[in-house]
């Protein structure tokens, strides 16, 4: 393939993202702000509407009333100082001083009085918008102009886009919540990409949602300190579901609400028949809501990897020694050669105790040529966690998300293109002439 075929076939696989609703807002708040101006007759100077509304719009609506909320403050105050040092100007120096290197001196003096003034007041998250609303003012001022008028226009301006963007960002469609269902997400494959990242849309969509009153949470084979990682910037509130159904961890409290571990006897057992095939493995051990991953020496470079990544992580306590007598545990951890793993896969699956267990095994996407295998109680199951769950919450209804067909109530077949976070919004708040025209059919 020549580079230029090559070049037009890397352009054809390429698909550009959709606008989001932050940039359709943008626009129209903008178109808004150019609209009035023609409808008033030109009059004022529609930058400061503009960049006003665009400087308010977020993503949330919440975050849009508090930074309308300072832009709103600060412009009063940037407006008070420039008014004082116009007239000092016009009136004190019978506007001699315009354009003059004492005059930009003055107004960089000024500046500091107007950043000092937030601090005194204690509105200092307002102290940007205020020197620009300084600074516009001082600096675009005409010397003929009124004082007062030209102050005024100048807050008019900046109030119409801050009003406009908050109307613009308050319409929606009329939608029905659903918060009596819990939503329930697989992680891999479902709403990270396949870069296992949640995308910018992902995570602005699920904060929006969980702030409406949804109950969302996910159940994953990811360990709590797994999921605080990815989900860093979206707020859980409810328990997540980790370690395939071993545990509900409550991601605010930082604590372990329940767990399915072996007793005793039967994981004596299982290490027992590890010691045997003479492989390392990690035992996983909850002590006092504490982690602990009790391991020995490791002696192939998978292994070693793994240590490397996460025993810094202070959700994770890493023990290299036996594990103390009695312990119950949560699940062993095995990550070898993929022909190696099936070999004792094999093995286990002929114990006499195997029927207590859930083993479970799966190739490696970080280390090629590995394949991991998990042993669980029989009872360390994402279902059987999941009706605990509903029961702590009172909620009878579910809707499950996953990457497997068959296996959840919604199958998420390309993870890539925010489809799971999509779906989730139309489960949760179907605009509400859609679900009267469903009732009609």
């Amino acid at each position: 393939m020549t580079l230029l075929q090559e070049g037009k076939h890397i352009i054809s696989e390429l698909e550009l993202p959709r606008p989001g609703q932050r940039i359709l807002r943008s626009v129209c708040a903008v178109g808004l702000c150019f609209i009035v101006y023609f409808l008033s007759g030109k009059r004022g100077i529609p930058f400061y509407s503009v960049i006003a509304a665009l400087q308010c719009m977020q993503p949330y609506h919440g975050k849009t009333l508090a930074v309308g909320k300072r832009r709103t403050v600060g412009t009063l105050m940037g407006a008070f100082w420039g008014l004082i040092v116009i007239l000092t100007e016009l009136y004190g120096f019978d506007g001699n001083m315009d354009g003059t290197l004492t005059w930009y001196l003055l107004i960089s003096c000024c500046t500091g009085v107007v950043l000092y003034s937030t601090v005194l007041l204690k509105i200092t998250d307002s102290s940007y918008f205020s020197c620009v609303v300084f600074l516009s003012i001082t600096i675009m001022h005409i010397e003929d102009a009124n004082p007062y008028l030209f102050v005024l226009d100048r807050v008019v301006d900046t109030m119409l886009g801050v009003v406009l963007a908050l109307a613009v960002n308050s319409v929606h469609f009329p939608r029905r919540k659903k918060r009596d269902v819990l939503f329930v997400s697989g992680v891999d494959d479902t709403i990270l990409n396949s870069r296992e990242k949640l995308t910018p849309y992902s995570k602005v969509e699920l904060n929006r949602l969980i702030d409406q009153g949804m109950h969302f949470t996910v159940s994953t084979m990811r360990t709590p300190a797994d999921v605080r990682d990815v989900f860093s910037e979206v707020n859980l509130r409810l328990p997540v579901i980790a370690m395939d159904g071993a545990v509900l961890y409550d991601m605010a409290e930082n604590r372990y609400l329940m767990s399915c571990e072996m007793d005793a006897g039967l994981a004596a057992e299982v290490r027992d028949a590890l010691d045997r095939e003479g492989v390392r493995y990690f035992t996983n051990i909850l002590i006092d809501n504490t982690l602990m991953i009790y391991y020995r020496d490791l002696y192939n470079e998978a292994q070693q990897d793994v240590y490397e990544k996460l025993h810094r992580s202070p959700y994770r306590n890493f023990v290299k020694r036996p594990v103390p007598e009695g312990e119950k545990v949560i699940y062993f951890m095995i990550l070898e050669k993929d022909s190696r793993t099936a070999e004792i896969y094999g093995k286990l699956r002929e114990q006499p105790w195997s029927g207590s267990c859930r083993i479970r095994m799966y190739a490696s996407h970080d280390y090629p040529g590995y394949a991991y295998m998990k042993i669980y109680s029989r009872e360390a199951t994402r279902e059987h966690m999941l009706r605990n769950l509903t029961e702590r919450l009172g909620l009878e209804k579910t809707v499950t998300f996953g990457s497997i067909a068959g296996k959840s109530d919604i199958y998420i077949e390309n993870a890539d293109k925010n489809e799971m976070v999509k779906k989730l919004k139309s489960e949760f708040e179907p605009v509400i002439w859609k679900c009267r025209r469903k009732m009609e059919r």
